[in-house]
């Protein structure tokens, strides 16, 4: 079975870059009219990908029935076409032009409040969403530093396409294949520093398979990475949930306190990880439920293969 990480796309900066010069030339309702005929395509060609939405839409009819049934083909081509849509959402985020009255706050008292202490955070982030909206929090003051954690190859020059194009650099991609000790020793001096740290924590760790719990997750079992919790045990500051939502036309980040700190005892260990795995799991239910067609993981997420 493929791991995620093995359907990255070699062409993703080039694809940015070229979308992103569409974009700034001629406007969104023009690159709009792009992404129908492209979104047409590559539904119908990428078939792992189509099944992998189709699987999640099935599971969501239990909560959600009109996500289910007959408009089953349906819903998934919209499920692409949201992510089409989110693609526009990031370049309007790293261009500049989401303007910071296009973004809401939900919980954002909290934040503050630890950057004015000069207290570091952790985040923990998902494919919910549009995780690019991230840069506007940089304006929630300018001393503000966000370090996003990610586990793609084409990480540093990602990092570099949105400095270049932003109006703030205070938005840091970090690549990482795995949490090292050099890795926990250079975020605990980001977040000693005051720094906000965001970890993906509904994606599998691409090495060390076994560093994994099963949460149930919209009814199912499913593998969530312990990474993220064996990280804030080391980093010893306080948690919260990340979360981007768009409604209509308005980005909505929800943030929600999730440990003050966490501890992971050695003799109860992996219990205290399975009870916050599915702390978060539920909490990327309830969310996915309010937006069932933004959460972005076209695989096998649940890891049972496809028929």
């Amino acid at each position: 079975m493929s791991h995620w990480a093995q359907l990255e796309e070699s062409s993703f900066i080039w694809g940015m870059q070229l979308l992103l010069k569409v974009y700034l030339l001629l406007g969104r309702r023009i690159l709009q009219c792009f992404l129908y005929p492209v979104v047409s395509y590559y539904w119908l060609i990428n078939k792992p990908g189509r099944q992998a939405s189709r699987h999640y839409l099935r599971r969501l009819s239990a909560y959600l029935p009109e996500q289910g049934g007959q408009r089953a083909n349906y819903n998934s081509y919209r499920h692409f076409l949201s992510f089409a849509n989110s693609i526009i959402d990031k370049l309007a985020a790293l261009s500049g032009s989401l303007s910071l009255q296009e973004i809401d706050y939900k919980g954002r008292e909290a934040i503050i409040s630890h950057v004015d202490k000069g207290q570091g955070l952790l985040l923990l982030g998902s494919h919910l969403g549009n995780i690019e909206v991230l840069r506007a929090i940089a304006g929630l003051r300018k001393d503000v530093t966000v370090n996003v954690l990610v586990h793609t190859r084409h990480a540093e020059k990602f990092n570099a396409l949105l400095n270049r194009n932003a109006e703030s650099n205070r938005v840091k991609l970090i690549q990482v294949t795995s949490i090292t000790a050099a890795t926990a020793m250079l975020l605990q001096d980001k977040v000693n520093a005051g720094e906000l740290v965001v970890i993906a924590a509904d994606r599998t760790p691409v090495s060390g398979q076994n560093r994994v719990s099963r949460a149930i997750f919209l009814g199912d079992p499913a593998p969530f990475p312990q990474g993220p919790y064996i990280l804030a045990s080391l980093l010893k500051c306080p948690v919260y949930t990340l979360f981007c939502l768009k409604h209509q036309q308005l980005q909505t980040i929800y943030f929600e306190h999730f440990s003050d700190a966490i501890v992971l005892p050695r003799k109860d260990r992996e219990a205290a990880i399975q009870k916050y795995t599915q702390d978060y799991a539920d909490r990327l239910q309830r969310y996915c439920l309010k937006a069932p067609l933004q959460w972005f993981n076209f695989y096998d997420f649940w890891q049972e293969g496809h028929d």
